[in-house]
């Protein structure tokens, strides 16, 4: 069973950054996929950025050129570093894991974004 452990959320201002941090157990960290999603009050789930076994990035567009994601495969931990973050970037943030046909989820950490 894998399990995921997100940190790093917070209160911060508009124009602030934070990171985010997952740590992966229970697999072969190196072979999974790895991504961030959040979830706004009312709204679908969303992917935000992804991260394959081999390195390659994918953004959302809302995102691209603000947040960057990044894997440490010697800790087992992928890093969501998030800037220029705005109000609407206030969302309870979950970390994907995936491998196959098997999907894992984190609990997700809460970002508020104050204007």
């Amino acid at each position: 069973q894998v399990e995921l452990v997100e940190s790093g959320g917070g209160l911060v201002q508009a124009g602030g950054s934070l990171r985010l941090s997952c740590v992966v157990s229970g697999d072969a960290f190196s072979f999974l996929n790895l991504g961030w999603y959040r979830q706004a009050p009312g709204k679908q789930r969303q992917s935000l950025a992804t991260i394959t076994s081999g390195g390659v990035r994918n953004y959302a567009f809302s995102v691209e050129g603000r947040f960057t994601i990044s894997r440490d495969n010697t800790k087992n931990t992928v890093y969501l570093q998030m800037n220029l973050l705005k109000p609407e970037d206030t969302a309870v943030y979950y970390c994907n894991a995936r491998k196959n046909s098997d999907n894992y989820w984190g609990r997700g950490t809460q970002v508020t974004v104050s204007s």
